[in-house]
C-alpha cells in the first residue's frame, strides 16, 4: 500500500486517460511498472522517498486502473502519455525508475524528451532492437512475446492467475517470495475487462519498438546517469552492457538471490540500491 498521503488522479492524455499516484514534495521521480504488476508495485520505494521527493508512480496505458484503447502500445506513444502526465502535475524533470515494459517506456521516453530525465534506474528487461535482442527472442522462456489473438484471449479468460503464475514461478529465484497477497491482488486486476487484451497488445507492439529504437539510437546516447539493475537469477550484468548501447553513463549492480521480480523478490537490497542512485548529486 502506498503511504496514506498519496491521491489518485487520471489524466487524460492523447488516447488514453492514465491512472497516477502522487505524493510528497521535492524532486520528482517518475516510476514505471511493466507486465505483471502495476504502478502498485512501487509502494515500498515511494514510503522511502515520499519525506523529500515528489512521487509519481502512473499505470501505463491498457494496464491496472488505467484506459485499455485499442492502440498506442508503441512505446514512443506511451513516452508521450508520460510526458502529458508530467504537464498536467507541473513537473518539468524527474529521476526515472522503471521495469519490465516500463524500461521500454522510459527509453522511449528519455530518448524523445531528454531533458527532462535526471537521472534513469532501469531493471531487468532488455531494449526491443538494442544490443543482443534478436539473440534474447529466440529464448525458450520468452514465447509470451508472440502468444495473443482471440483464441489466446478465450484460453486465458478465467483464468488470468494461472497466467501470471507461470510469470511470478518461472521467472522469480524463488516463487515464494510472492506471496499469495500480491498475486490475488495482480491476478483481479488483469482479470478487468479489456485488461488482457491491452496486455497482449505490449507486446505486440516490440517490433515497431524495435525499429523506433533504432531509430533513436542513431541520434545518439543519452547523456544522464543511468544505474542498470540486473537480477543475478536473470539478466544480471548484461542489463548494463545492453544499456551502454544507448546510454555513455552507465553503473552496473547485480542484486543476489533474485530473479525478474527484484521490488517483490529482494526489496531492501533492491530500494537500498536505487535510492543510493537517486541521493548522488
Amino acid at each position: 500500500m502506498f503511504p496514506r498521503s498519496f491521491r489518485t488522479q487520471n489524466i487524460k492524455t492523447d488516447g488514453a486517460v492514465i491512472h497516477v499516484r502522487v505524493g510528497g514534495s521535492g524532486p520528482a521521480v517518475l516510476m514505471l511498472h511493466g507486465f505483471g504488476d502495476t504502478g502498485d508495485m512501487w509502494a515500498p520505494l515511494a514510503a522511502m522517498l515520499v519525506g523529500d521527493h515528489t512521487v509519481v508512480a502512473p499505470d501505463l496505458r491498457g494496464m491496472g486502473l488505467s484506459s485499455h484503447p485499442e492502440g498506442g502500445y508503441e512505446k514512443k506513444t506511451q513516452a508521450r502519455d508520460v510526458a502529458r502526465v508530467l504537464d498536467k502535475l507541473e513537473i518539468d524533470k524527474a529521476d526515472l525508475v522503471t521495469h519490465d515494459i516500463g524500461n521500454m517506456v522510459g527509453y522511449a521516453f528519455a530518448a524523445q524528451y531528454p531533458d527532462r530525465v535526471t537521472r534513469w534506474v532501469v531493471m531487468d528487461a532488455p531494449l526491443p532492437g538494442i544490443g543482443s535482442w534478436d539473440e534474447i527472442v529466440r529464448s525458450p522462456a520468452l514465447w509470451h512475446f508472440n502468444f495473443r489473438g482471440p483464441d489466446v484471449e478465450r484460453l486465458v479468460k478465467g483464468r488470468e492467475r494461472i497466467y501470471l503464475d507461470r510469470f511470478w514461478n518461472e521467472l522469480s529465484a524463488n516463487p515464494k517470495s510472492i506471496g499469495e497477497a500480491t498475486r490475488r491482488h495482480y491476478a483481479k486486476l488483469y482479470a478487468r475487462p479489456g485488461a488482457m487484451h491491452s496486455a497482449f497488445n505490449q507486446f505486440a507492439a516490440f517490433s515497431q519498438d524495435a525499429v523506433d529504437n533504432k531509430t533513436l539510437a542513431a541520434k545518439g546516447k543519452l547523456a544522464m546517469p543511468v544505474l542498470a539493475i540486473g537480477a543475478e537469477k536473470s539478466f544480471g550484468a548484461a542489463m548494463a552492457d545492453a544499456l551502454r548501447f544507448v546510454a555513455t553513463e552507465v553503473t552496473s549492480a547485480v542484486i543476489p538471490n533474485s530473479g525478474h521480480w527484484l521490488m517483490e523478490e529482494q526489496p531492501k537490497a533492491t530500494i537500498a540500491a536505487i535510492v543510493a542512485f537517486l541521493n548522488k548529486r
